[in-house]
C-alpha cells in the first residue's frame, strides 16, 4: 500500500518519514491542509502494531486538526506527527532531538506541540534544534494546553446537555470519562464542581487515585466506562473507541469527550444517529488546546484566551441546530462548515494574490 491509496489519504499536501538510525527515531510528519495558515499539531508518541496503522493515524489525525482550526477560527492549518515507540520505555533525549531535527527539514510548514505520548518538557527539546514547536509557555501550567482542551471539552458538555435535555444546570448529571490523564483530570474538576456526578476509568493506576483522591470520581473498569447508565459519555484516552460494537452498548444519550477521531469509521457516525445518541463532533469540541497554542504563539491576555475557548459553545450550538433542522448528524454539518471556511480562505488568497 502506497501513502496515496492509504483509506485515511484525503488530499495532504505533505506527508514525510524518518529514521534515525542512531537515536531510535522512527516518525512520520503529516500536512493536511494549510490554507489558513501553517500547519500546527500535536507530536504523538504511540507504539503502533505496524507502520500502516501509524500512517493511517497521522493521516486521520492532521485532517482533523485541519478541521479543528477552521472552525476555531485559528489562522492555522492542520498537521500532525507520530512517534512510533512506547514513551514509557523507548522515548530519550536522543531520540527528541532527532524529532527536532525532523520537524525542522519541513521549514515551518508544521509547528508541533505536544499530543499523548509527549509533555511539554519533551517539546522544550525538541526546540533545542527547531523553532517549529509552541506550547511552552510557564504559565500556570507549564505551557500545557490539556487544561484548556477540557475547559472547551466542559463548556461542549454544558451546550449539549442543554440542547438536548433543556438546563444548563449540571447538578446531579452523570458523566462517564474514559481517561484520566490531562484533559480528563480538569474535565473530571470542571464537572464536580458543577455537581456533576462522575465516573472514570483508565489504565493508569496513578490517575485513578488522584481523581478519587481529589475529586471524588467514581471507579470503573476501563472495559465498562463506555457501558454505564449515564447521561454522558466523554472518550479523553485514544481514538476509534466508538464502532459498531460499543455504540451497541452505550446507554449514555449524549457523546462528548476530548480524544480525536473517536469515531472508528465514517459509518459509525450513522449508527449513533439511528440509536438516539446525540455525537457531539470531536474535533470541534476539543479545540480549547490548540486555541491555547495559538494565543501562547502570539502572547495574548488569559481573558482573551478564554474568551476565544468560549466560543465553542457558540458554533457547537449553531451546529446542533442545523443538523436537527436537517435532520443530518452533527459531524456533517460540522465538516461542511469547516470546508466553508476553507473555501474562504482559498478565494483570500486568490484575491491577495491577484493585487
Amino acid at each position: 500500500m502506497t501513502v496515496f491509496s492509504a483509506p485515511a489519504f484525503d488530499e495532504h499536501e505533505l506527508v514525510t518519514f524518518c529514521s534515525d538510525r542512531d537515536s531510535g527515531l522512527r516518525a512520520i510528519i503529516a500536512v493536511h491542509n494549510s490554507t489558513l495558515g501553517p500547519a500546527v499539531g500535536g507530536c504523538r508518541m504511540f507504539p503502533y502494531a505496524s507502520d500502516t496503522e501509524a500512517l493511517h493515524d497521522v493521516l486521520r489525525l492532521s485532517r482533523g486538526m485541519t478541521y479543528k482550526s477552521a472552525l476555531a477560527g485559528l489562522p492555522m492549518g492542520g498537521g500532525k506527527s507520530v512517534i512510533i515507540g512506547d514513551p514509557k520505555s523507548q522515548k530519550s533525549r536522543a531520540l527528541l532531538l532527532a524529532m527536532g531535527d525532523f520537524i525542522n527539514s519541513q521549514n515551518g510548514r508544521y509547528v508541533a506541540a505536544e499530543d499523548s505520548g509527549t509533555g511539554v518538557d519533551d517539546i522544550r527539546v525538541m526546540s533545542e534544534r527547531t523553532a517549529w514547536v509552541s506550547g511552552m509557555d510557564d504559565n500556570e501550567y507549564g505551557g500545557d494546553p490539556s487544561p484548556s482542551t477540557a475547559l472547551g471539552v466542559y463548556l461542549a458538555i454544558r451546550t449539549a446537555v442543554s440542547h438536548r435535555l433543556g438546563s444548563v444546570d449540571l447538578r446531579g448529571l452523570t458523566v462517564a470519562i474514559q481517561g484520566l490523564g490531562h484533559v480528563g483530570y480538569y474535565l473530571a474538576r470542571h464537572l464536580t464542581t458543577e455537581g456533576a456526578t462522575v465516573y472514570g476509568a483508565d489504565v493508569n493506576s496513578a490517575n485513578l487515585e488522584r481523581a478519587v483522591a481529589e475529586l471524588g470520581v467514581i471507579t470503573t473498569e476501563p472495559g465498562e466506562i463506555l457501558r454505564l447508565p449515564v447521561d454522558v459519555v466523554a472518550p479523553c484516552a485514544m481514538g476509534a473507541v466508538l464502532h459498531s460494537g460499543s455504540i451497541e452498548e452505550l446507554r449514555a444519550g449524549i457523546v462528548c469527550g476530548a480524544a480525536n477521531n473517536q469515531l472508528a469509521s465514517e459509518g459509525d457516525g450513522a449508527l449513533l444517529q439511528d440509536r438516539g445518541v446525540l455525537y457531539c463532533p470531536d474535533f470541534l469540541v476539543n479545540a480549547g488546546g490548540i486555541i491555547d497554542v495559538h494565543h501562547q504563539r502570539i502572547a495574548s491576555p488569559a481573558r482573551v484566551k478564554r474568551a476565544h475557548i468560549g466560543r465553542i459553545e457558540t458554533t457547537l450550538s449553531s451546529v446542533l441546530q442545523r443538523a436537527d433542522e436537517q435532520r443530518r448528524q452533527p459531524r456533517l454539518i460540522a465538516e461542511e462548515l469547516a470546508r466553508e471556511y476553507l473555501a474562504q480562505g482559498e478565494r483570500a488568497a486568490l484575491l491577495k494574490a491577484a493585487c
